[in-house]
């Protein structure tokens, strides 16, 4: 399999105010590796059966569980490794334990629970579906806009001995994306007590934020990617490339580190006034840029992008569609998505290094991945000729 790297600068950012950090300007150069250095080498798979429309959600953090999500019959399905099912349910109905409108893809807690949010709360179910916990949204939720990625589900944190979940923040915080109030005020996260359902919102804009800078940004520009690691959150914010380290210190989450992240292929956002923005209105856009998902490989992090498509062809293609030629304007979009820049950054928090930039492995949606159990867990594309009847998922090992 052929693995490639790409030079890029990274430079570092202390935030002002943190007593104990120290100031530091550190340009990587020119890093090369061989393709033999690092790769992604397969080492198994897992086959289930079922006629539908799946996407992976998470892998159990010892990698001995999988749990997707089939949008045909709305079920939440978790097997194990070896494909055998292990529990699967709707709530569908509206029943007392529905969770309503999905708002992120679930994830397993521990490996006998699975966590959930919606647009009533934070659900909390074992694997057959029966209700374990609910948690109340801190305040009500209005307009919300829901884009799955694979392999980005809620996630968990472990500190001082309990257990957190971190949701993305949904508080209203009477403001829209068209007033400065809104960048002022936004937060990315909530912090969650699985036990008492105390929430706190966490992870403003940074002042020198690609989103404080006077133009207005929709809710894909800005979806968090971020991995709680040896008691730190990393944390990117979608289409600004900086890599945020936050240290979990006298029970506030302080920055100590912002890495900018100077991708190949990664495009600019087309800035919008805010002007354009209309208060109750939610939009995502799948065809920008982002930092889309950060997973744990063992003591490394991997960071998925995706450097949107060209904008100008983007713009073409859009007027081809308004013209009424749809099939012409579908493989246009086609092509822009397959020139897109994508792939996975390999990162070391102990040096504070990028190692490599790994396209996905051949044969698998370049969509997303999920980690668990030392392996990146990848879907299987689906085949383009014969309706298949079946889900399968690799397991890739990082070879260094």
């Amino acid at each position: 399999m052929k693995s490639t790297f790409y030079t890029f600068a990274v430079f570092f950012l202390f935030a002002c105010g943190n007593e104990n950090s120290k100031k530091i300007d550190q340009n990587l150069g020119e890093n090369t590796y061989s393709e033999a250095k690092i790769k992604l080498q397969i080492v198994d798979s897992t086959d289930y059966k079922i006629l539908g429309n799946p996407i992976l959600s998470d892998v159990s953090e010892d990698g001995s569980q999988i749990l997707f999500y089939d949008y045909a019959s709305s079920q939440i399905i978790s097997i194990d490794q070896h494909g055998q099912l292990l529990g699967n349910f709707s709530k569908k109905e509206d029943t007392p334990d529905a969770y309503g409108f999905m708002m992120e893809l679930p994830g397993f807690l521990g490996n006998n629970q699975i966590a959930l949010v919606g647009m009533r709360g934070i659900f909390i179910y074992n694997l057959t579906g029966d209700l374990v916990k609910k948690i109340d949204h801190p305040e009500s939720v209005g307009g919300v806009g829901f884009m799955p990625t694979e392999g980005k589900s809620i996630e968990t944190a472990q500190w001082d001995g309990k257990n957190y979940l971190l949701p993305k923040s949904v508080r209203s915080r009477e403001t829209y994306p068209g007033e400065q109030a809104f960048y002022d005020r936004f937060r990315a996260l909530e912090w969650v007590d699985v036990v008492s359902g105390a929430s706190r919102e966490i992870i403003p804009f940074e002042e020198e934020s690609l989103f404080k800078n006077g133009y207005g940004y929709i809710l894909s520009d800005y979806t968090p990617a971020f991995e709680w690691m040896e008691e730190r959150l990393y944390l990117s914010l979608g289409a600004d490339p900086k890599l945020h380290v936050y240290q979990f210190s006298e029970n506030e989450f302080k920055r100590d580190t912002t890495i900018l992240m100077n991708i190949p292929g990664f495009q600019e956002l087309v800035l919008k006034a805010r002007s354009e923005f209309q208060e109750g209105t939610v939009s995502l856009n799948g065809s920008t840029p982002a930092i889309r998902n950060i997973h744990r490989l063992k003591d490394l992090l991997v960071i998925h992008y995706f450097g949107g498509l060209d904008p100008i062809g983007t713009e073409e293609a859009e007027q081809i569609w308004m013209s009424g030629n749809e099939e012409e304007a579908e493989l246009l979009f086609e092509k822009l998505e397959q020139d897109a820049a994508k792939g996975l950054l390999i990162f070391d928090p102990k040096t504070s290094k990028f190692l490599a930039n790994l396209p996905f492995p051949e044969g698998v949606n370049d969509g997303g991945l999920s980690a668990g159990g030392d392996f990146l867990w990848f879907q299987k594309a689906p085949s383009e000729e014969v309706e298949e009847d079946f889900v399968r998922f690799y397991a890739y090992k990082l070879d260094y």
